[in-house]
């Protein structure tokens, strides 16, 4: 691990204004970013650590929703009440994540900007655009069973590892940022993350030194709630695919797919097709897919996981 140097921020706008710098890092629960510095991947001159800026409470909105904190940790937002009565979907993929020991400390911001697990990314010895850009890609022609199929392009196919962005995705959820002057803003889950396009250093589209805040839930969509993850073992293990659902009594709703793409895989026209069944759904959702001769059990299996959620839903 390299030297660097260490702040506890005292309010929001501070903070920002500090990450702005050229090579400052927000530090927060910790659970990815210094996994990385021990290997040398991340690299940070200065941390920044927000943890004493208060924002570790989940509390309702004035439109019925709820807003949650940027510090919350991952575990006391799958057990609270509101949440797993009306949001189970996001409770169900947190707990699906990680390790109980990992969701006491992980924050929701920091779940949200973990960086890709992919083993080329992980290893310093190989070429990896993410980690230098213009440095090429060992993972394309690679071993790609874990990668990208669709949403990647010529110089990544990595994916985004997480679980939790996935349900927020279902859920319209928003990401609330303050920026160094102090401006606010609210992005749609649907465009936080990028797609890797010719820049696949760029995880989201925050800009340079963007604090995030808070995580906002609409009013509850009701629905019957469910997250399927496929993986290689049973418990900490990323997703090879997975699959968040909101499904109405009368068939329709809500779907987004894991462990397949830069950012969590949303497509509402394929949504409309949830009556017609999983096949017609995951055709629809991964029209255009680029999956590699690893991968390619991903489409069956995205399939035969949301056709499981369907059968659930009908039970």
């Amino acid at each position: 691990m390299k030297a660097f140097t260490y702040e506890r921020a005292k309010d929001a706008r501070g903070a920002a204004q500090a990450a702005a710098r050229p090579g400052a890092k927000f530090l927060a629960g910790g659970t990815n970013l210094l996994d990385l510095m021990k290997i040398e991947v991340e690299t940070p001159t200065h941390l920044i650590d927000v943890q004493d800026l208060g924002f570790d409470k989940i509390e309702k909105t004035a439109e019925g929703g709820l807003r949650i904190g940027a510090l919350v940790t991952n575990t006391d937002l799958a057990a609270d009440e509101r949440v797993r009565r009306d949001y189970s979907v996001l409770t169900r993929a947190i707990v699906a994540g990680a390790s109980g020991q990992l969701r006491n400390k992980a924050s929701t911001a920091g779940n949200l900007l973990q960086r890709t697990r992919c083993p080329y990314f992980y290893d310093t010895n190989m070429a990896c655009n993410k980690r230098k850009p213009g440095s090429g890609c060992a993972a394309i022609g690679g071993y790609s069973r874990q990668l990208g199929l669709i949403g990647v392009s010529d110089k990544c196919i990595a994916t985004f590892p997480g679980d939790m962005a996935v349900a927020m995705r279902v859920l319209d959820a928003y990401v609330e940022t303050i920026d160094p002057a102090g401006q606010r803003r609210a992005i749609p889950m649907a465009d936080f993350h990028r797609l890797w396009g010719d820049h696949p250093e760029q995880d989201t589209v925050l800009k340079s030194g963007e604090l995030i805040t808070a995580v906002t839930l609409p009013k509850p969509i009701g629905g019957k709630h469910f997250y399927e993850k496929v993986r290689d073992r049973a418990s900490y293990a990323y997703a090879l695919v997975s699959v968040a659902a909101v499904i109405q009594p009368d068939g329709t709703g809500r779907v987004a797919f894991g462990g397949v793409a830069p950012r969590p895989w949303r497509v509402e026209a394929a949504e409309a097709l949830l009556p017609q069944g999983a096949a017609a759904v995951t055709a629809r959702a991964f029209q255009g897919a680029t999956p590699t001769k690893d991968n390619a059990f991903k489409l069956p299996l995205a399939t035969r996981a949301l056709a499981s959620v369907i059968a659930q839903s009908k039970a």
